[in-house]
């Protein structure tokens, strides 16, 4: 089946990834979409449990889309194991592949001695025959891209996963260096876990800034909650700190500042009806309970009028951020400059 979002992607690649370990195979698996942590997640999980390690020379067959057609691989998925239960067929990069919907002819009929794993970025044509087979004879995996806001949450569970409880801040923290890059999450979290104290059963802030080499002080997630409690020095201090980095890029900048308002402008909407209860806050806004007090100082520093004028000048700013009309001013100075703007509105 296909997933409808990252909450089910989730769950149906922990049963997929399970039944691996238990030696339970379907004959195809399309792992697709434009979030590649869990098609490759999955694949691994196949491929590591698939095949004894004996059986991989004369079993198993990884090939990439860009060096192979469509007859090689069904040529292949056609063959008996040797020696062995099953064999192994892994196309990567599969939406390199020119003729990629002509594997449909095998879809529709694959044995059940192969297991054949299709794994792209990307999606398939959902109307076509490949798409319509592997539905049908197969298992369809579709990661799709979680939203900036949606990250947090995601890391929350990730790191109850661990058996860890990481703070909600040193989430946002963790999500702001990494982007939506779940990938990236993960082998961050890696290398923090080698460093925790032995029995450690939570993640700070301090363990964030300490272990993956980033700062509160210094980050757009300190400049929106500098700008929530209109802190002006501290929020002039940090876009200034920010706008000189070495990777400081504008339009990220910009677009996560857009993101910050408009959860303030959807959040005082929400309170406009009437008391609300957190679930309802937390479901609406996409962020954890602990972040309301900050949300509740927003909106009334920035008030309807307010926020619709902060959400203009943004607009102002990303133009600029992208060259147009900004004349000598360098990135850092544009940050400054968008945040005495939004301070003083």
């Amino acid at each position: 089946m296909a997933s409808k979002g990252y909450i089910e992607t989730d769950r149906q690649c922990r049963g997929i990834v399970e039944d691996a370990r238990q030696g339970i195979f379907r004959p195809v698996y399309l792992l697709m979409g434009d979030e590649p942590y869990y098609p490759e997640l999955v694949c691994k999980a196949i491929m590591e449990h698939a095949l004894q390690d004996w059986e991989r020379d004369f079993n198993e067959t990884v090939c990439y889309g860009a060096d192979v057609n469509a007859d090689t691989i069904i040529t292949t998925a056609r063959r008996f194991p040797m020696m062995a239960e099953r064999q192994l067929v892994v196309l990567k990069e599969a939406q390199a592949m020119k003729t990629l919907e002509q594997l449909s002819l095998y879809c529709q009929n694959p044995l059940d001695s192969t297991v054949l794993v299709i794994l792209m970025r990307g999606t398939a044509d959902k109307r076509k025959a490949l798409y319509k087979s592997v539905l049908k004879n197969g298992v369809i995996v579709e990661s799709p891209q979680l939203r900036d806001y949606e990250i947090p949450k995601w890391t929350i569970a990730y790191y109850r996963e661990q058996g860890l409880e990481i703070d909600p801040e040193a989430a946002a923290l963790l999500g702001e260096h990494a982007g939506t890059d779940l990938g990236k999450i993960a082998v961050e979290t890696g290398k923090l876990l080698k460093n925790l104290p032995e029995g450690a059963k939570s993640v700070s802030v301090a363990d964030i800034e300490k272990n993956v080499g980033i700062s509160r002080e210094f980050s757009i997630f300190e400049l929106t909650k500098a700008l929530s409690f209109r802190n002006a020095s501290h929020a002039l201090k940090v876009a200034s700190h920010v706008g000189n980095a070495p990777k400081f890029a504008m339009p990220m900048a910009v677009s996560a500042l857009y993101s910050h308002f408009y959860r303030i402008l959807k959040y005082a909407s929400l309170l406009s009806k009437g008391p609300v209860a957190d679930d309802v806050k937390s479901r609406v806004l996409g962020v954890n309970p602990y972040f309301f007090r900050e949300y509740d100082a927003a909106v009334s520093n920035y008030p309807l009028r307010k926020c619709m004028a902060a959400i203009s000048l943004l607009c102002d700013y990303d133009y600029k951020g992208k060259g147009g009309d900004c004349g000598e001013a360098s990135p850092a100075d544009l940050l400054v400059e968008l945040t005495s703007g939004i301070l003083n509105l």
